[in-house]
């Protein structure tokens, strides 16, 4: 017998939770004119990289297949060779020195210009008098053109009236062959293309650094992170995404330096600075050897993909983790 005690439990009960019916309306089609509308706007990027993009990439590989001199200008005949270009420069003598020389340089460049880089942002970070006008001094190498800043340091390093070796003299040290040495050239070169990357790596990061938020800095100071630590666990996760763009722009533009080798020694002395883009160079516009040339560029090109793809890859993974 029902008391009215559980009729009013009853009575007051909450009702069960309907379940909800999937619904039977069919979803809306997008209309044809907004995919149209979409197309319309990424159509002239599309073109405007296969045409200045796409276009000279398959021709240089095409180049690389073919015997392509001088006289293929005004006959336009270029007969097919296959890989005989990439057979005659992996075996030429000069394709081993110039890898090692292109590695020797894009590491050294990339691993001084990046340390000084980040040195000096975190040192402009901290605001004092003058440091505006400081970081728009350090723009000035970024700014001169590079065949103007090979000739000036062509002659500050030149070996009897330089301007290195005259200030050395002062302490009684002998004049250095800086670009005239096979053991010194290739550090010389080195050495004036970190002083050009320099400006480009500080103003990356420094704008990487504007970015951190301070209160991030204050509650880690609450915990004794300061200092070294508060770098690694803070700024440096903090600008990780920034670090990889400067990264691989700094290889990849490193990877073609041209002007400045060829500005400073040409390749010289005895192959000592001979990188694979200014062996490249010579091949083309100086033996016009162009198919040889391509070869050579095309080989460039693998490398900075692969770098690119391996570098990204690596650090979206460390950063997923």
């Amino acid at each position: 017998m029902t008391t009215s005690v559980d009729a009013g439990r009853a009575h007051s009960a909450a009702p069960p939770a309907r379940r909800a019916r999937p619904s039977t309306e069919p979803r809306r089609k997008a209309h044809p004119a907004r995919y149209l509308t979409r197309w319309f706007f990424v159509a002239p990027a599309i073109l405007f990289v296969l045409v200045f993009f796409g276009y000279p990439i398959v021709q240089n590989v095409v180049m690389s297949l073919q015997n392509y001199t001088t006289t293929t200008f005004y006959t336009g005949e270029a007969p097919w060779v296959g890989f005989k270009n990439y057979t005659t420069v992996f075996t030429n003598p000069v394709f081993g020195t110039a890898v090692v020389n292109t590695v020797l340089f894009t590491i050294g460049s990339i691993v001084l210009q990046f340390g000084v880089g980040l040195g000096l942002a975190l040192f402009f970070k901290r605001h004092f008098p003058l440091s505006g006008f400081l970081r728009s001094l350090l723009l000035l190498p970024w700014l001169l053109p590079l065949i103007a800043s090979a000739a000036v340091w062509k002659w500050i390093l030149d070996q009897g009236s330089g301007a290195l070796n005259g200030f050395l003299g002062l302490f009684g040290v002998d004049p250095v062959p800086w670009l005239v040495s096979p053991s010194l050239a290739l550090i010389a070169v080195i050495g004036v293309n970190i002083w050009l990357g320099i400006p480009f790596n500080t103003t990356i990061l420094y704008t990487g650094l504007q970015a951190v938020p301070e209160e991030l800095y204050e509650a880690a100071s609450l915990d004794g992170a300061v200092g070294w630590r508060a770098f690694w666990h803070i700024t440096w996760p903090s600008i990780r995404s920034v670090v990889s763009v400067v990264i691989v722009l700094g290889v990849v533009y490193t990877l073609k330096v041209v002007d400045i080798i060829l500005g400073l020694t040409g390749g010289g002395p005895a192959n000592s600075t001979q990188t694979l883009a200014t062996w490249a160079y010579q091949n083309s516009f100086v033996k016009f050897a162009f198919g040889q040339g391509a070869a050579i560029s095309n080989v460039l090109i693998v490398v900075s993909l692969l770098f690119s793809a391996v570098y990204l890859y690596m650090n979206r993974k460390g950063v997923d983790e």
